[in-house]
């Protein structure tokens, strides 16, 4: 038990070490794996604690990989491609579309099976115009390659699309231009799901992500349950990708069994959300708008003094502008060091909140709203790379920094307070081909000069390097997490149910200030496949402790979960 939790220790002492090495030197951090791992690190004078901090680097280290192998699927920055064709003048865009029986590395390999077939019967390739309007990359204009390969990516970002590969064609010797090809794979659009407690609870939705390859998503649902009031529910979404060439997407539902990620209750809802993304740096706007009528009813008949009945309008509306795109554009700065600022206002406006709980600050059921502020520095570029949890499919992973300050203005019914916050994120890669995000986040509320929901969140997340066992594939990942809430008013206690918590805890009873979460998970990718269809078992292990008021992490409850399944694609 002492081992395990030395360890432990040893393991948080190095996310603290990395994140303070990553929030100082920002983007002039370069990651070596193969020194910084080997290297003895004196920090202080003090044999013991440089023997503590190596220690919990020690932790860290990783064993010998086929880096032959690895580098196959570890593939590099996502420009680098593009580089040497920097400037030349894009003549001409093409579009060629693959099926299902292509393979999307080697064209010249044919998947013979029966699921393939059958989908490509039944499916609708995405029409040539829905993608040349995801384009942000344009005819008769230089090439860069940064805003090539953020298109690309962009690409594979949505969520009717499979993989994505632009690719330089038609290049003659002297010839200041150039044709680019643009090659997809879409997703099959047909899926359903599905869940059922024997006869008592049945749940059923039938989507069609991308109706007759238009970029449009319709999904059915439906409930039954036989203690319900009434015994059916349904439910309705549609989405539309990209209004106009705008980068805009709207969304669209109504429901009776939306369940409510933050109150667990069922409820009615209705909504509509437009939202356009940052897609590259060298987008200038960014922005969205959510409005949604959401209402609870007791359709279980469970006691009245359990049972929350509430009724409220939600608007939450953010704009940001990206700064110095025009320079960025001019002189192809590289690294692309970006800053933006944005503002956001929300506002909960409660018609009917839960008689028990009218006169408490609680933060789900009452009346709130805020307008808040943020400076954002960020750099972020994309390493190309497979098996995340993709089935060899191309992903991309973040590496750069951001670092972000918030303040503003936020009331809750009565209470009024300005809130700060800071969050420091910082994407690293080894050469070896492991991923690790560290994070640092911060924030309080300001009330009479004291300090009141004071909350700070650290850790780190990591995609290990993919390793090899004969013929599978083997992605290990570890998430590591330190959450903690001081002098609490309005904030509700932590909790397991998160996913900074036990991966499927149900209960929300357990509560604590304090919470130190270890989570372990491994992808299994199968090479043989059973009638076209892949295989991924996966296996995980959460620990976390969880600290009761005025105790510590020594006096905390341990809890644990464990379990297992299998994807399949």
């Amino acid at each position: 038990m002492r081992k395990a939790v030395k360890h432990t220790i040893h393991h948080f002492l190095a996310a603290i070490l990395l994140i303070c090495i990553a929030s100082s030197s920002y983007g002039q951090f370069n990651w070596q794996s193969n020194t910084f791992f080997t290297d003895t690190i004196n920090v202080s004078k003090n044999t013991k604690v440089n023997n503590l901090i190596n220690g919990a680097i020690g932790t860290l280290k990783r064993g010998p990989v086929d880096t032959v192998a690895n580098n196959l699927l570890f593939k590099g920055r996502s420009e680098v491609p593009y580089k040497p064709f920097e400037g030349k003048i894009i003549r001409h865009i093409y579009f060629k579309q693959l099926d299902f029986e292509s393979n999307f590395t080697d064209t010249s390999i044919r998947i013979i099976s029966i699921a393939a077939k059958v989908a490509d019967k039944v499916h609708t390739n995405t029409q040539e115009s829905v993608l040349r309007n995801n384009l942000f990359i344009k005819e008769h204009t230089p090439l860069n390659a940064y805003k090539t390969a953020d298109n690309e990516r962009y690409l594979r970002s949505l969520d009717f699309i499979q993989d994505a590969r632009i690719i330089i064609t038609k290049i003659s010797p002297g010839d200041d231009s150039i044709d680019l090809l643009v090659i997809t794979k879409d997703l099959f659009n047909i899926s359903a799901d599905g869940s059922s407690n024997g006869f008592d609870h049945i749940y059923g939705s039938l989507i069609d992500a991308n109706f007759m390859g238009t970029a449009q998503r319709l999904e059915a649902s439906t409930l039954y349950d036989p203690t319900r009031q009434p015994n059916m529910g349904w439910g309705a979404t549609y989405k539309k990708n990209n209004l106009g060439n705008s980068f805009v997407s709207m969304s669209a539902g109504i429901s009776s069994v939306n369940k409510n990620t933050t109150t667990h209750q069922e409820e009615n809802t209705s909504y509509i959300n437009f939202t356009r993304p940052l897609v590259s740096p060298y987008t200038r706007m960014a922005g969205g708008l959510l409005l949604s009528i959401n209402d609870a009813y007791n359709r279980y008949n469970i006691p009245t003094a359990l049972f929350y009945r509430y009724n409220y309008i939600l608007t939450d509306a953010w704009l940001a502008y990206n700064l110095g795109v025009n320079h960025l554009m001019e002189h192809h700065t590289t690294p692309r060091d970006r800053s933006f600022i944005s503002l956001r206002y929300f506002n909960y406006n409660f018609l009917q909140s839960p008689l028990q709980l009218a006169d408490q600050f609680d933060p789900i059921y009452n009346n709130r709203k805020a307008i808040l502020g943020q400076i954002t520095f960020f750099r972020q570029e994309y390493f190309k790379t497979q098996y995340i949890y993709g089935f060899g499919t191309t992903e991309d992973l973040p590496y750069g920094y951001n670092v972000s300050f918030t303040g503003g203005w936020h009331e809750q019914l009565s209470l009024q307070r300005p809130y700060l916050g800071v969050n420091l994120i910082r994407n690293l890669t080894t050469e070896s081909g492991d991923f690790i995000q560290l994070y640092f986040k911060t924030g309080t509320f300001l009330n009479s000069g004291m300090v009141q929901d004071a909350t700070l969140l650290l850790g780190f997340n990591t995609f290990c390097r993919l390793m090899y066992f004969k013929n599978i594939k083997v992605r290990p990942i570890i998430n590591l997490s330190y959450s903690a809430l001081d002098k609490p008013l309005s904030y509700a206690p932590l909790r397991l149910n998160n996913i900074y918590g036990i991966g499927g805890w149900l209960s929300d009873s357990i509560i604590g200030y304090k919470r130190l979460s270890l989570q372990l998970e491994s992808e299994f990718y199968l090479k043989d496949k059973i009638l076209g269809f892949q295989f991924a078992p996966f296996t995980h292990i959460d620990l976390s402790n969880l600290v009761p008021a005025d105790n510590n992490l020594y006096h905390a409850n341990l809890y644990s979960g464990w379990g297992g399944g299998i994807r399949t694609r």
